[in-house]
């Protein structure tokens, strides 16, 4: 009969192809927002205790806090004198308001800083082949003023560049966008599009690296992360990269579903501040050129 297409017909083995990948990956995403959403409200009951407390003795816990640790880090090292009070309440908030547990940390940042970043700044000649992989971008702000980061994890090529570098250009980024924070603001929300992400992209020593780079040297820098497109293959990355990734910082993943990619990035995001890769009006700009 005309118009029906027989058994083995090439296209409409293709047409079922694509419909079972698309389901995949929505499966995918689906499995990946449940686990998060479990994981958020283990988390609330964690943090139930914090919230009995009122803000305003909250504040004051923090501000003694800080003046308490400040002074300890000092004795251990007099170049945190020149540290400002958010700094030492960022690290705080990340070890929940332990004073020891967060001046350890910070002793620990602070040896790093000096050993990673000798001359203060990254340079771009020491991390040209992962600029010119074209995969950080920044571009307006959310609804909380917080400016926006996009991440292309598909373009990043391991082949082309090395875990070292890798690291600078992290750094490299970081430094970047917390250099743009608005006055009265510290931290960034950050979209990472994995539209187009296979196996020739992932870099599970370069990923590491990269976490704990954010977790360990930029605490409390990332307000909210919204992962989009994410293929079916990547769970197999993401299961060994999870266990790595605290508490604090699972609890700003969100994996958006295909279907309600738009309506849930509305949700942070201004209509007329989403970048044009997402639909919106506003031009990505290469980290390098913010």
């Amino acid at each position: 009969m005309r118009g029906l297409k027989r058994e083995g017909d090439p296209t409409t083995a293709s047409s079922l192809c694509s419909l079972l990948v698309v389901r995949e990956n929505e499966e995918m995403t689906s499995y990946l927002r449940q686990k998060f959403q479990s994981l958020t409200v283990s988390s609330r009951s964690e943090d139930a205790k914090d919230g009995e407390l009122t803000s305003e003795s909250r504040e004051e816990t923090e501000r003694t806090r800080i003046q308490t640790m400040k002074a300890l880090v000092v004795k251990l090292d007099p170049s945190a004198e020149d540290v400002d009070d958010l700094m030492i309440r960022r690290f705080l908030r990340a070890r929940d308001l332990d004073v020891d547990k967060a001046s350890a940390m910070f002793i620990k940042y602070l040896k790093w800083r000096r050993e990673a970043i000798p001359n203060g700044f990254i340079s771009p000649s020491e991390i040209s082949n992962d600029l010119a992989q074209n995969k950080l971008f920044m571009q307006g702000y959310d609804r909380a003023g917080r400016p926006i980061v996009v991440i292309f994890p598909a373009r990043h090529k391991p082949a082309s560049t090395t875990v070292e570098e890798f690291k600078r250009f992290n750094i490299y980024g970081l430094e970047k966008i917390c250099a743009r924070m608005p006055s009265g603001h510290e931290k960034f929300t950050s979209i990472a599009d994995l539209q187009g992400w296979g196996y020739v992209n992932s870099d599970i020593r370069g990923y590491l690296a990269a976490l704990s780079i954010l977790q360990d040297c930029y605490p409390e820098r990332l307000g909210k992360l919204l992962i989009i497109n994410s293929p079916y293959i990547f769970v197999a990355v993401w299961k060994i990269v999870y266990p790595f990734i605290d508490k604090n910082t699972k609890k700003k993943i969100v994996f958006v579903e295909g279907n309600k990619l738009r309506s849930t990035l509305l949700e942070d995001i201004d209509e007329s501040q989403l970048p044009e890769c997402v639909g919106g009006p506003l031009k990505l700009v290469p980290i390098q050129e913010c």
